[in-house]
């Protein structure tokens, strides 16, 4: 810890080389996170430099309350949600969703593949889809992200958000009914869809 904060203060008197060897001590971390996240070895290969210019640019703000390593892997997990929640636009998401008897049952998007307009509507339903994950709590949209766009397990996740993986799973139930609630007002659901409460 003592020579990490000597090297932080080395680049933050204008030593910028010293700051590589923060990059060589985090970047194999970082760069697994970014894999983990983004399932793509080139997206995670800019996202990790992303991460570390980003870091180097904001070292002033840098408090020193905990590790180096902990604050540039939050600021790496942050990159990586702003990827994913974009990509969610270029993306359909199928979602089931768990009521309180534990039934799990699908909540389709309307087919639409027979649609002349079929390219318009699906570009309009992945549109509608995106922005209403936006509208829920951030706590509940990033965990929707991490689990149905990139495919992650509630373990992974809850090693990610350093939660529990029960918190995981209960944040994950009620972002899926308040997507699904929030896509039935906007008519992208049919009217008749219920969910049990």
């Amino acid at each position: 810890m003592q020579d990490e904060r000597i090297i932080i203060e080395q680049v933050l008197n204008g030593n910028k080389n010293a700051f590589e060897e923060l990059v060589v001590a985090n970047q194999k971390n970082v760069y697994n996170l970014a894999l983990k996240m983004t399932k793509n070895a080139e997206d995670a290969l800019d996202i990790s430099q992303e991460a570390f210019i980003k870091a180097y640019r904001n070292l002033q703000n840098f408090r020193g309350d905990s590790k180096f390593s902990v604050w540039l892997y939050r600021l790496t997990y942050n990159i990586c949600i702003d990827f994913l929640r974009k990509k969610s636009k270029e993306n359909v998401i199928s979602l089931d969703y768990e009521d309180d008897s534990g039934t799990i049952a699908p909540i389709e998007i309307p087919d639409v593949k027979d649609l002349p307009e079929d390219s318009l509507v699906r570009k309009e339903v992945r549109r509608t889809i995106a922005q209403s994950i936006a509208e829920l709590p951030q706590k509940h949209s990033e965990v929707l992200i991490m689990r149905e766009v990139n495919s992650m397990s509630y373990e992974e996740i809850a090693e990610t958000l350093l939660i529990s993986v029960g918190t995981v799973k209960s944040r994950i139930a009620r972002a899926r009914v308040s997507l699904a609630e929030i896509l039935v007002k906007k008519g992208t659901f049919p009217a008749n869809y219920r969910h049990t409460e």
